[in-house]
């Protein structure tokens, strides 16, 4: 069994069963012997977005929660270790929700779903 955190756009795109996300993906998140989380970071993230009209989602905002549990990923929460974490972090990379995602998967030994590429700075493990 192996542990993956979804980037935003990941979990969105698999909503909304958009033709971005790869097959390889797919069977990933679809395997049920994968444990999938979601940061708390990303739903503030999707929040916020809606807020300011940068993004729109095909459900309303209310259905997340019961979709995420519907499809058992988990919510990471923020903790202590983390924000240590964070302070030390190398900053080829800005974007401060981004970040947060890097430090979770160090942290918790996870595996990162995403498209971005300028993950590949880091030391963690990234596929897509």
């Amino acid at each position: 069994m192996s542990s993956y955190l979804l980037d935003t756009h990941t979990l969105l795109w698999y909503l909304e069963n958009n033709n971005r996300l790869t097959e390889k993906v797919k069977v990933l998140l679809e395997d049920t012997n994968n444990q999938l989380f979601i940061s708390i970071a990303s739903i503030w993230e999707i929040a916020i977005k809606m807020n300011i009209g940068k993004l729109t989602m095909l459900k309303p905002f209310e259905n997340l929660e019961n979709d995420l549990q519907m499809l058992d990923i988990k919510i990471l929460p923020i903790n202590f270790a983390h924000t240590q974490k964070y302070l030390s972090l190398e900053l080829p990379h800005r974007d401060p929700f981004d970040r947060i995602l890097v430090v979770q998967c160090q942290e918790e030994n996870l595996i990162f779903i995403s498209a971005d590429e300028i993950f590949d700075s880091y030391p963690i493990q990234r596929i897509f």
